[in-house]
């Protein structure tokens, strides 16, 4: 009895991607600090995207250890808080790094706070070449600036290494009409144009990362990372979350 074909490999649609995590999502059901499953299992999905040959960077936020903003509220200099909130990025980064090696994925931390002695510098050519190289490149550090979001360094980055796209992983499906855990009535958009997630203040990433894409036409794709396979199925061109155009 002959077997029935194997199925054909995924082809992926994108070339170069920048992968937006919030700290959060390190967390899984957790309330602080990061879990060692949940890195292992947003590695896994990386691991799986770079087997089809997809080059992949990564920016992550550090909201589940420090909140810069959140300590600006309660009388903190803005300044320092941002700093000790790049340097949670760089926490997570490395625990991502950890996951990342444990696949067999060869990976980079760049931070843009120097710190030699667990991360390379960020330079731009040399980001780009780790791509090349079939290396994943995680971001640490957001920008290295205050009054800058991890959001804005995902699409600062993306821009800097001419990233096709930017995927947004949240724990939604998409973005909505309204908060869709308050109203029930709120429906999904399938396409959305920067100028009305402006305009609407709809909470997909900040102002000023959205401006940033708008000005260079990067799409973004905004998907549910707890979805398991949502990473191969968005690189693989399949109408999965929301996409951000012109």
């Amino acid at each position: 009895m002959s077997l029935p074909p194997a199925a054909p490999a995924a082809t992926a649609h994108y070339t170069r991607v920048l992968l937006k995590l919030s700290g959060e999502a390190l967390m899984g059901d957790g309330t602080y600090g990061i879990d060692a499953d949940v890195a292992n299992r947003i590695a896994s999905e990386v691991a799986g995207i770079q087997a089809m040959g997809v080059q992949t960077a990564i920016v992550i936020g550090g909201g589940n250890i420090f909140r810069g903003i959140a300590a600006s509220a309660r009388g903190m200099d803005r300044s320092t808080a941002d700093y000790m909130g790049m340097l949670a990025t760089v926490m997570n980064a490395l625990a991502l790094q950890d996951a990342l090696e444990t696949q067999g994925v060869a990976t980079r931390v760049l931070s843009a706070i120097e710190m030699r002695a667990v991360a390379e510098p960020f330079i731009r050519r040399r980001a780009i070449r780790h791509l090349e190289k079939g290396r994943v490149v995680v971001f640490a550090a957001g920008t290295g600036n205050p009054y800058f979001t991890t959001d804005t360094a995902a699409a600062l980055r993306a821009m800097e290494v001419k990233a096709d796209v930017i995927l947004k992983a949240t724990k939604v499906d998409g973005i909505y009409t309204a908060d869709p855990v308050k109203d029930p009535t709120a429906t999904r958009y399938e396409r959305i144009s920067y100028l009305q997630v402006l305009q609407d203040r709809l909470q997909v990433m900040d102002a000023t990362a959205i401006s940033l894409c708008m000005d260079n036409k990067l799409p973004i794709v905004v998907f549910n990372l707890r979805t398991p396979g949502n990473v191969r199925r968005v690189v693989s061109g399949e109408a999965v979350g929301t996409t951000v155009t012109s």
